[in-house]
């Protein structure tokens, strides 16, 4: 038997999805396909993570130092300095102490030879960088390491100064040594070294306060998503409850005016009936003991506890309110349509109203197909939508309690639920539920 009900799709459910597909892109990729500002920064520092980069970078540095002695010779120790320098930064990544034989490279070619190469002048700051990026030591302690360096720097260059003489400077006598004058390049390269660890540092406080959100975020994730799993079971005990109540209701009932309807019973029988409807009045009052905790906090007036529960025969009038509200909807029923137990019809309807209900959330306009398929003891539950689908993440793309949910209820019937992508697009939610 199949049976299909007319879809009542707008004009404009197919250009929405697309609008809706085209936005997600943008935010991802930019205007005109190319990579937003947030994408390329997101990129960079992946790449400047790679165990590569250090590499690259040290090697790139050693090439144009190379290129900088044959231009501008130096002495042996000056040449040894900047490659040891350089040379020192592949090994960063992995080592990030090794800042301090590349600071300490630097400072000795610049000692000897008064004038600093500028592939002495990055690698020097590249070092301090990753030496506070890293937290090797306190930041207050590098500097003033670092300060004290380019200080006994300072006054190797005030006594070649006194000894050889400088250009644009007189004959230094001895008192001249303490003239503040001279003490300037102590200055600049604390301020360098002062401005390159600070940057490291504040580039991993950083860092470390990203994952720190990231972990919270993971956390209070987590919390939701079990508040959202113990609500569902709270809300399937209850509706349990009703449909359990109702049938234990019942046999109290026959069972008791059986005794009154049945003149030729037997006392023993006549005490049996009364027996089991005694019985089944105490499983009532146990299952009203079990349930008044679950029960307590609801709004009675909003979810009254005597409205009949829902069952697959109420697909349509889903269905209808699903299009009064701008969706485009269409049920698909196979197979030969057998009489379920209540909980299995109740589940079954709060998975496809859970599902319309997110078609309608994260892809308005979009078509939605709703099919039950009756097989042999299993009854399974699909309903797709052509909308954007799950993101760019790979994940459902839909944030949320609501597939947490289906997946509680197919599971207490012994079944289970399947989310995703559909086959020609857009999201799928499938159930299978044995009976």
């Amino acid at each position: 038997m199949t049976r299909t009900v007319p879809p009542d799709r707008p004009a404009t459910a197919t250009a929405h999805a697309t609008a809706t597909a085209t936005a997600t892109a943008t935010a991802t990729t930019g205007v005109g396909g190319l990579p937003s500002g947030r994408g390329i920064r997101r990129r960079l520092r992946h790449w400047t993570a790679e165990p590569a980069y250090a590499w690259l970078t040290g090697a790139g540095l050693t090439l144009f130092a190379v290129v900088e002695l044959a231009v501008v010779p130096g002495s042996a120790i000056t040449a040894f300095g900047v490659l040891v320098c350089t040379a020192s930064l592949a090994l960063r990544a992995t080592r990030p102490a090794v800042g301090f034989l590349t600071v300490g490279a630097a400072l000795l070619s610049f000692a000897t030879d008064g004038n600093m190469a500028y592939a002495t002048i990055a690698g020097a700051l590249i070092g301090c960088y990753t030496l506070g990026r890293h937290r090797v030591q306190h930041p207050a302690v590098l500097v003033l390491a670092g300060s004290l360096a380019a200080l006994a720097v300072n006054l190797v260059h005030i006594d070649r100064w006194a000894r050889d003489g400088s250009p644009g400077l007189p004959a230094l006598q001895g008192t001249d040594r303490f003239s503040l004058g001279l003490y300037a390049e102590t200055l600049v390269l604390t301020v360098m070294i002062l401005g390159a660890v600070s940057t490291g540092d504040a580039v991993r406080a950083r860092e470390e306060a990203r994952h720190t959100r990231a972990a919270a975020q993971s956390r209070l994730l987590a919390m939701e998503r079990r508040q959202a799993a113990e609500a569902e079971r709270a809300a399937i005990a209850r509706e349990l409850h009703d449909v359990i109540a109702h049938s234990v209701s019942v046999i109290a009932v026959r069972a008791e005016s059986a005794t009154y309807t049945t003149p030729d019973l037997s006392p023993p029988a006549r005490d049996a009936f009364q027996e089991i409807a005694g019985t089944a009045r105490s499983s009532m009052a146990e299952l009203r003991r079990l349930l008044g905790v679950l029960r307590t906090g609801d709004d009675t007036a909003t979810a009254p506890l005597t409205a009949p529960q829902p069952s697959l025969a109420g697909l349509d009038d889903l269905l209808d309110q699903h299009r009064a509200v701008g969706g485009a909807a269409e049920l698909h029923v196979t197979g030969e349509r057998t009489p379920l137990p209540a909980s299995w019809e109740l589940s079954a309807y709060r998975i496809v109203q859970e599902a319309l209900t997110n078609a309608r959330r994260h892809a308005p306009g979009a078509h939605t197909v709703v099919e039950l398929h009756y097989g042999p003891g299993l009854l399974t539950v699909r309903a797709s939508d052509d909308g954007p689908g799950p993101g760019p993440s790979g994940g459902s793309g839909r944030p949320g309690h609501g597939l947490a949910g289906m997946a509680e209820r197919a599971a207490l019937l012994g079944g289970g639920l399947t989310t995703g992508r559909g086959p020609a697009g857009g999201f799928l939610v499938e159930a299978e539920l044995p009976w």
